[in-house]
Order: structure tokens, then sequence, then C-alpha cells
């Protein structure tokens, strides 16, 4: 991990120890007005960190048949990192259902759930699977505590045999009882295998805390799932941001613990972590049970370096489902006094959820804790419901800020919401190769008391499991990438991507060995192009019988690991005659490399200008248009939701060794809005000067609209075989786009063509290409048409060409020049001169300046040119 070395503010004391938490008035935790605490396979009665656990074997909240319907067992093995109670015994159930029972009063409940992954008399942990429920919510199904153990270790562990290691864990729910007043926990194994429990327990909380909220933000949708006494929640994450390890003591009377958040910083920059000096004032709003003091009194803060990165957590969730994000803030830093002075935004999986963020004008003043509501739909895109990233980002809005550039954030809490009564997920797969465990034999019928030969039996395996555990950790561990949003991004130590998100039958993975061979070491002869992701190489696979092309990225790549784990995601799922294949990736020893299948002929562009190559045929050129178009209009339809790629261009479009076309680089694709009620999506403004729809640029709303801009700038590039930005032409020239649509609506556009292609072109077909072309670049993405009707207008501008080739056999050098065109007027709002001085994106782009740094003839990518923010 980078490791910055900040100066020495003593305004923040950075390094101070005490911590001052004093309230102004007298707080009392809550009280709950029901508490148990079940010692699962226990008989007596334990107290611990003045808690006292109660065994279930003659408990009330049990039937009179818990000795013939289970059993209880112990570890063969107890990892001293664990602690004794509950972990010491478990409930084995392995032959059917088994209901605990508890009388509550209506309301809200937490229920939490306690495993310890080991070897239970003869059973191994990993032929644990099984499924709970809870009046009538589904909890979990088909369960493994080993795998979701292992899971936990793989994505938390970052320095090996040394890292954290978590055998056990803690599963909590919140239910909403009613009607009843009972709390019915209910225990199915699977098939062949057996279900166990370590500890249960349950605690009341208050109504208003998580239901029913009325600031509940929706992010990225305009409705969304409402959280009433219907909806069950499962907490994912609890953390003291910037603080210390909260235990279960240290709560406000519910008993949750707070984690800390260093594991799930995200990149070098981790901002400071200033402690309180003010009283923390609680509010009515924000009640003295909300959250611990200690939450409140410390943070993490940007700093003086804020406008150099995103502060930003990555928190792997099941995917499907939508999630209720708590964000606790509390200003505890002296020079922060007023209104306007610390403006900042919070971005949600790269959606804006707050543009202008002042707590400010949320609180009071310093000192006042206050939380904040969203919710989020985190994506399935291919129906398994796997692991996906969802992250949490904020940066300074310096626009709005009147002071100081910075951002904090005090506390977060995250919870899954049900639907339709369910919250279970599929197991996490460790490995996209190695099959899942999966019990071997049926479980003997409540082996009570296991013979000595059992025990030894067990006691090597639960040491195999825990051995194998640690080399799951070994050799699948995710390294975090380290990256920020900055002009100069480093590269990251290492990656390794959410394996369960490729697909393995559809994304190979290549060792950086096999890379290696395949590129001769990345020898320089092999380099057959360059880009903004790096170098890309010709190689040879599976023993030199398939040619690939392979890209790496490099050291002062401005794309990075969000970027690349796009790509894979993208192409890994989607297959179309008119998209390049993605055979596969190598993340290892830091690399990020992606392997194509190869395309002969390369790019679009090498083909048109600033090449040696021989000029394309205009017939050829159509073909080539028309493959893309296809492309797109498959990426735009051919889902359950759109792909918006974002960045189409002629340098993304390549041919293979039959001239067909392929569009490429899926790096910064979007998809389209989940609600159909919507048809953008917010997002920063990413693409390429010259390329990027001026109405994206203007308000940041991301359709399939903007590729049909995009690739009318394409098709002007086709056939006026020039850059789309060149500052050396006269400033009504320096934009391809613009001037087009000048040529076309003056009726000139002919004078514009390709002198290699000028003789070639039927004028009906050129007249067709035009207005298809202009209707592209229309500056309304409501005028513009969709990419279905890009495809059939080119068709039938081949059809012209065809019929006018068949009618006149050769086509004259002269025939362009003869002929006199009419074209339409209409539609375009922007004058010449507004045209000329801003480009297509509202940029100023004239003659020897430009507002963005390095505008060339080729290409300038742009990632969000305001500011530095989410993508």
């Amino acid at each position: 991990m980078l490791t910055l070395t900040l100066p020495f503010i003593p305004l923040l004391l950075l390094f101070s120890t005490t911590i001052t938490t004093t309230t102004t008035a007298a707080t009392q935790p809550y009280e709950p007005t029901d508490y148990f605490l079940l010692d699962c396979g226990s008989s007596t009665t334990t107290t611990t960190s003045d808690r006292t656990w109660d065994g279930d074997e003659r408990s009330e909240f049990v039937t009179s048949d818990i000795n013939t319907a289970s059993f209880s067992s112990r570890p063969s093995f107890h990892d001293p990192s664990v602690p004794r109670t509950p972990y010491s015994t478990a409930r084995i159930f392995n032959i059917s259902s088994f209901t605990y029972r508890f009388p509550v009063s209506e309301g809200p409940k937490f229920l939490r759930l306690y495993f310890y992954s080991a070897t239970y008399s003869d059973l191994n942990a990993n032929q644990s699977f099984f499924s709970v429920s809870s009046n009538g919510y589904s909890l979990l199904t088909n369960f493994s505590v080993f795998l979701a153990a292992s899971y936990v270790e793989m994505t938390l562990s970052n320095t090996g045999l040394n890292g954290r290691q978590n055998p056990h864990l803690v599963k909590e729910f919140i239910v909403y009882v009613i009607d009843t007043q009972i709390l019915n926990v209910t225990f199915t194994p699977s098939p062949n295998s057996y279900a166990f429990v370590n500890g249960i327990e349950i605690v009341s909380l208050p109504e208003s805390l998580y239901f029913n909220s009325k600031d509940l933000k929706h992010v990225g949708q305009v409705t969304g799932s409402v959280i009433d006494n219907d909806t069950a929640l499962e907490k994912i994450y609890r953390l003291n941001v910037g603080g210390r390890q909260i235990s279960v003591n240290g709560d406000t009377g519910m008993y949750r613990s707070w984690d800390q958040d260093d594991d799930y910083i995200y990149g070098g920059m981790i901002g400071l972590t200033p402690v309180n000096k003010t009283p923390i004032t609680y509010t009515t709003e924000t009640p003295n049970y909300t959250a611990p003091e200690l939450v409140y009194a410390t943070q993490r803060s940007m700093g003086n370096m804020s406008d150099n990165y995103n502060l930003t957590w990555i928190l792997p969730v099941d995917s499907g489902f939508y999630y209720k994000l708590r964000l606790h803030f509390c200003n505890i830093i002296p020079q922060y006094t007023k209104r306007g002075q610390v403006v900042f935004r919070i971005f949600i999986n790269n959606q804006t959820a707050e543009d202008e963020a002042d707590l400010f004008h949320w609180t009071q003043g310093s000192g006042y804790a206050v939380f904040k509501d969203y919710a989020v739909f985190v994506n399935d895109p291919d129906g398994r419901r796997s692991k996906q990233d969802l992250w949490l980002a904020m940066h300074p809005n310096i626009r709005a800020s009147e002071r100081h550039g910075d951002g904090y954030l005090n506390g977060l809490e995250v919870f899954k919401l049900s639907i339709a009564g369910n919250l279970s997920s599929p197991n996490p797969e460790i490995s996209p190769t190695t099959p899942r465990p999966i019990p071997v034999s049926p479980i003997t019928r409540n082996r009570r008391k296991a013979p000595s030969y059992a025990a030894i039996g067990g006691g090597i395996g639960g040491g195999l499991v825990l051995f194998s555990i640690l080399i799951l950790i070994v050799l699948w561990r995710r390294r975090r990438v380290k990256r920020f949003n900055t002009a100069e991004e480093t590269k990251p130590s290492a990656l390794a991507l959410p394996l369960p998100l490729l697909p393995s039958d559809r994304c190979r993975h290549f060792s950086l060995t096999e890379v290696k061979a395949a590129t001769d070491d990345f020898y320089d002869d092999r380099v057959i192009g360059k880009g903004g992701f790096g170098r890309v190489y010709q190689g040879c696979i599976d023993n030199g019988t398939t040619t690939v092309a392979i890209k790496r990225l490099n050291s002062s790549s401005k794309q990075g690991f969000h970027e690349f784990q796009t790509e894979i995601r993208m192409l890994s799922r989607t297959r179309h005659g008119h998209l390049v294949s993605l055979i596969g990736y190598c993340d290892e020893d830091g690399e990020m490399i992606l392997v194509y299948e190869y395309m002969t002929h390369g790019t679009l562009r090498e083909h048109l200008y600033n090449t040696n190559n021989p000029h394309l045929s205009w017939k050829k050129r159509l073909h080539i248009c028309i493959g893309a178009a296809r492309g797109l209009h498959y990426l735009h339809t051919g889902g359950n939701r759109a792909i918006i790629h974002r960045d189409v261009k002629s340098t993304n479009i390549l041919l293979d060794k039959n001239w067909v076309a392929k569009v490429s680089d899926f790096g910064l694709s979007k998809l389209g809005p989940r609600d159909q009620a919507q048809n953008h999506v917010s997002t920063m403004v990413k693409g390429t000067i010259g390329y990027l729809d001026p109405e994206y640029y203007r308000t940041r709303k991301l359709t399939d609209k903007s590729d049909v801009y995009s690739f009318g700038v394409v098709l002007l590039e086709v056939l006026c075989a020039r850059p789309v930005i060149s500052q050396k032409l006269p400033d009504e020239q320096v934009n391809l786009a613009e001037w087009g649509k000048s040529r076309y609506r003056m009726g000139t556009l002919h004078k514009i063509v390709d002198s290699k292609v000028s003789g070639e072109i039927a004028p009906k077909c050129l007249r067709k290409f035009g207005e298809l072309a202009h209707s592209c670049l229309q500056n309304k993405g409501s005028e513009r048409p969709v990419m279905e009707d890009v495809v059939g207008g080119l068709e039938f501008a081949l059809q012209l060409q065809e019929a006018a080739e068949e009618t006149d056999g050769t086509l004259g050098e002269g025939m362009l020049e003869d002929q006199e065109f009419s074209f339409s007027m209409e539609g375009d709002p922007t004058t010449a001169d507004e045209s000329m001085v801003t480009g297509s994106t509202g940029v100023a782009i004239r003659h020897g300046t430009s507002s963005i740094d390095s505008v060339n003839e080729s290409e300038t990518v742009c990632t969000d040119m305001a500011e530095t923010t989410g993508s």
C-alpha cells in the first residue's frame, strides 16, 4: 500500500490518543424490552463480558424432542483467537428441521446467529449446508459457514498468513414481529448434510431506528424499496469510520459491534483521522441510541490534499438486492464553523447521492450528530446473485465550498433488504475452477458420543480444514488495489478480481508466465498498437495454435482497476458477431492484462488517415459501418438492461481478417437504467473529445443516444477521412462534427468527402448517408435515431449504392461534383458562431486553444473534465 506522509497538523490532533466524548445532556443507553442469549449445545449458564448466556439443553425456547432431533457437540480444535462463549459448543441438526421459539413483544428484533466453522464429532465443516428461516422470512438457503468464513478471510487478508483469520462469524438480521408475538428460528439441513449453530441472540430495538425512514433517498432510481414492517434486513457492514473497533458492550444498549473501516478503504490516500475535542450533541432526529459517542467522536476526513483523490470504500455485497446505507456524520474539526465552508459530494456505486453535503446545513453546528439514509439497488448482471463491489466515495465540491476543500464520514451501516421475504444468496465462490464441497455421505443419526477413533479423525479433520483455509487464503486472496482518481494514477501493487463475477467457461484466467511466453516476455517487436490503456502485443497461446491480441496496462495509464474490471464483466457475458471477443485476463503481480481475439486488420482509423495502408473502398466502408452499428444495437437492446459503450470512436472499431467490424474497448461502459421509467443514468462525464455527446456533457445524463452521437462522428470520419479534432485547420473546420453538420445544412457535404472515394459514391447514397450522420449529431438526444434505425439507414444507403452501380456501371470521378444537393436545414438549434467556439461538447476548442490540456489531432480521453469525481 502506498503510504502518504502528511505535514504535521496540530489543529487536527492526528496522533492524539485522548478522546473527549462528553455530551450536553445525560444519555442513557437504550434498554431493550426483549433480550435473550442462548449458548447452543450447552447445558450450563455462562457469564462473559457482563453478558449471561443460557444453555439451550433444557431451555424454555426449545421443544421436548431436542435430544432426539439434534445433539450437542464441541469443536475438535478450538482456535485461540475464537472466544470461548458461545463457540465452545454447538447444536447439530442432522435429521429434520428444528425450531427455536422466543416469546417477544411486538416490534423489530435483532436476530444474531453465531457460527464457528470447525469439525464437530466426525463431521467436517465443509460438509455442512443448511437453511434458516424466521417468521416466514428466508434468511439463509443452503448456507455453508465454511465457505462464508473462508470468503471473509480471503477478502480481508492483505498480508498472507499473518492476516486476520475469521473461522467464526455472526449473521445479524432484523425481523419485525407482529401479531403472534413469537419469534421463530428454524434450522433445516440440506439433503445428506447437517445444520448447526453455536449461539442465538435476540435484542429488541427502537421502532423508528431503521424502519419507516421518512428521509430515505433512492440513488439512481426514482422510486425503490420501502422499508416497512414487512421488510427483513440483514446487517452487512457496521463501521466506526476512522476509529477503533467498538465491542458490543460499547454500543448504546443494543449490543451492536462496530468494526474498523481500514480493511475497506480503497487506494493509498486514506485521509486523516482527527479526534473529538468538542461535546457530542444528540437531537430528537438523531437520538442518543442511534450510534455510540465513539462513532461520532472520530472520523476519516480528506485533509488538505482532497483535490487529488476520492475518499473511497469498497464493500463486497450480494447482487440482486436493494441496500440501505446509513452514513453517520458529526463535525469535530474546530476550524469548520459555518455553512458553506466545507461542502462535498457523496457517490454510491458511481452515482451521485449528494451533490452538496454540508454538515452545517444539516445540523445546528459542530458536535451535532446526524445521519443520512440512502437506498441503492446492486444489479445482478448474470442472474447468479454473485458478489459485487458496492462503492462509497466522497470528494469536495469546490464550486460550492467557500473556503475548505474537504469531506468526512464518521460511521457507516449497510443493510441488505429482503425481496418478497427473501434475504438468502448463493454461497460465495472461493475459486472459479474448484467445485464447492458437497456432502460425501449421509449423516448418522444422533452421534451423541463419538468413539475415540472418531475423535482422533475429527482432530485431524479439523487441522486439515484450518490448513485448507490458510492455503485458500494464500492462493486465492484478493489483494486490494490501490488507486486514486487523479491525473497521475499509480500502478496497483496487485489485483485479483472478485472471481465469482467471472464465468470461467467464458473468461479464461491466464497466469503471468503464460502471458510472458505468449509475448516473448513483452518483446518490443511484438507491439502492434498503443492506446490509453497501454501497449497491445500480438501473441500466441495454446502451444502456438491461436493468435491473440494482448493488452497490458502501463504505469502511466489513466485507466485503472475499475475500467479493467468493467471490460471483463461486460465482455465475459456478452457475445455477438460484431463485438470483439475477450478470451481471458491476467491479474498477477499487479498486472492488468486482457487477452482478445486477434483482429488482423487492426482499427478502422488505421485505414482512413495518417496511414500507409491502402485506402478502403466506399462499399467496404459502408459494410464496416453497418457491422459496427449492429454491434452497438446489440449492446443497447440485447440484454435485460442496455449497455452504453460511452467511448465509441474509430480506434474502438476493429477489423478481422474478413474485414468484419467489431466494437471493442468496454472499459468506460455503463449499464443503462434499471427503472424503465427512466431513460438515463446520472454519472460523471467520460469519453473522448470530439466524439462526446454535448447533451451528456452538459447534463451528465448518459443515455444510449450518447453512443448514437459518437457513432455519427464516426460516420463523418469514414466519409471525410480526417481527424475529428484538427487544430491545424481554420477555426470553422477544427471540429469535424460541427464542420460536417454545417456543410450538410449548406448542401455542400460532397465537397469535404475523402478524395480517394469521392468518385465511387453514388449521389443518392451520399444523400442518405449524410442525412443519417446529421440525424445522429442532433444536439438533443430525443431527436436522434435509435441504433436499430441507424442500421436500417446504412443498409438502405448500401442498397442505393449497389443499385447505382448496377445502373451506371462505374461511377465517374466527377459524379459528386456534377450533382446538385439540397439538404434539409431543420432541427439544429446551435448557431454557427456558437458551434465554432464551443465545439460539439461545449468545451472551448478553437484553433490553437482548448480548455483541456493536450487536445491534439488524434484524441484526448475525457474523464470528468470538471473535476476529479466518481465514474
